[in-house]
């Protein structure tokens, strides 16, 4: 485990246990903004030294504009995520109602997502949609960490609350779809098909993430999500472990695009 990652996971958590303590404390809204922009940056820098950058950028504009489409349709009929809405406490809104950070907060869980749900063995007709699936899986197992610690700081709110803390089960089916979309477009546009060895880095915001609200998860005394936060974090840590170890395979090292030079794997404890 890097050490920038060990230090930025325990700061995070030290971070969500200080934000259940002292809620709407004065300049909350920068304190928020910035620590998005931290959480999200080890997993946009690896993508970015992964792919193409026009490739990475493309995804990335593609990922945001899905995340803004199907959130501001959530929040305004209430498809397919239940009816909700959110507070003031993410910063600015797009036409009230969804912050303008929404994706700096999401986009770099699905690309950690893909990341981690790459199949470990080539599955013949079911190597693609069984990397959806297990992309899926995860992203859901970890939006139900997320949503009942958002809840509760009350960064967004269902007003007729639901089973799992206060979160109707639609917001669960609703993350089945919005993470099948969005696996899709990562995996098509950056055609991670073909010989695709993801980089240990792209995992870091998730578990950084992860770290936040376990914390957030363990103050408010929110037994399952605390616990399933845990065995998530121990999930990735190994899955990293073992990409880390893939990556500096010579056999495994991406092919180039023609006229480049093959990529080398970075030296161990290199920012990927």
């Amino acid at each position: 485990m890097p050490r920038y990652l060990l230090l930025l996971s325990l700061v995070f958590f030290g971070i969500g246990l200080f934000a259940v303590r002292f809620p709407g404390m004065p300049g909350a809204g920068v304190v928020s903004l910035i620590s998005t922009i931290l959480i999200a940056l080890p997993t946009l820098v690896a993508f970015w030294r992964f792919l193409d950058a026009g490739v990475a950028t493309l995804s990335l504009i593609a990922l945001s504009i899905l995340g803004f489409a199907i959130e501001i349709t959530g929040v305004v009929t209430g498809f397919p995520y239940g009816e909700f809405y959110y507070s003031n406490a993410l910063g600015p809104k797009i036409a009230g109602t969804v912050p303008c950070t929404l994706p700096l907060s999401w986009v770099p869980l699905v690309i950690g997502a893909v990341a981690t749900g790459r199949p470990r063995k080539d599955g013949g007709r079911l190597w693609r949609p069984l990397w959806v699936l297990m992309t899926v899986v995860l992203l859901v197992a970890i939006d139900g960490v997320l949503d009942p610690g958002a809840a509760s700081l009350g960064f967004w709110t269902w007003p007729e609350g639901g089973v799992y803390y206060g979160v109707p089960l639609s917001n669960y089916a609703g993350w089945l779809l919005s993470s099948t979309l969005a696996s899709a477009v990562v995996l098509i546009l950056g055609d991670w098909w073909k010989d695709m060895i993801p980089v240990p880095g792209l995992l870091d915001s998730s578990i950084i993430a992860l770290a936040f609200w376990t914390a957030v998860a363990l103050s408010t005394k929110l037994t399952l999500p605390a616990l399933l936060g845990s065995v998530l974090i121990a999930y990735l840590l190994v899955r990293r472990r073992r990409l880390s170890a893939r990556a500096f395979c010579p056999a495994h090292t991406r092919a180039a695009p023609k006229g480049r030079a093959p990529r080398r794997p970075l030296p161990p404890g290199a920012f990927r």
